[in-house]
């Protein structure tokens, strides 16, 4: 018989990082979820991704356990790290922080293939492409 979830958590953690202050503790301690126990397996399974921001969706259930799966890094992460640049320009129609190449664009959605909605990766670095212009990043090749 399949255990009954009782909750699905989403949040954004520094993968290899997470401690039990916010935003995990206040996340998972509603659900009585020992807390320890999910940052330790937590920064076991993304020590590859030391710093860099992960979502991850835990699931709750009611005796408990969970269980949690880690996403590829948001297309903003990847793009900001590619271009060398700390944060997005305040407005992307007029001021330009960083530029990403058109290989650079691929690379990323190779990684994200599996985490967005897109047929293959020359449509999926199409999407990547709009989020580094709506972030003043410039594609350029």
């Amino acid at each position: 018989m399949a255990k009954q979830m009782t909750a699905q958590i989403k949040v954004q953690i520094k993968g290899g990082q997470a401690t039990p202050a916010p935003p995990v503790g206040t996340a998972l301690g509603p659900h009585g979820v020992n807390i320890g126990q999910f940052v330790k397996e937590f920064n076991d399974k993304t020590r590859d991704l030391n710093g860099m921001t992960v979502p991850v969706v835990i699931s709750v259930y009611k005796d408990r356990t969970f269980d949690f799966i880690v996403k590829s890094p948001p297309a903003a992460v990847l793009l900001k790290q590619a271009a060398g640049v700390a944060q997005g320009a305040a407005n992307p129609l007029k001021d330009k922080v960083g530029r990403v190449t058109q290989q650079q664009l691929i690379e990323i959605a190779q990684r994200k293939i599996e985490d967005l909605n897109a047929p293959n990766v020359e449509q999926a670095a199409k999407m990547i492409a709009g989020t580094a212009r709506s972030m003043g990043i410039e594609v350029v090749g």
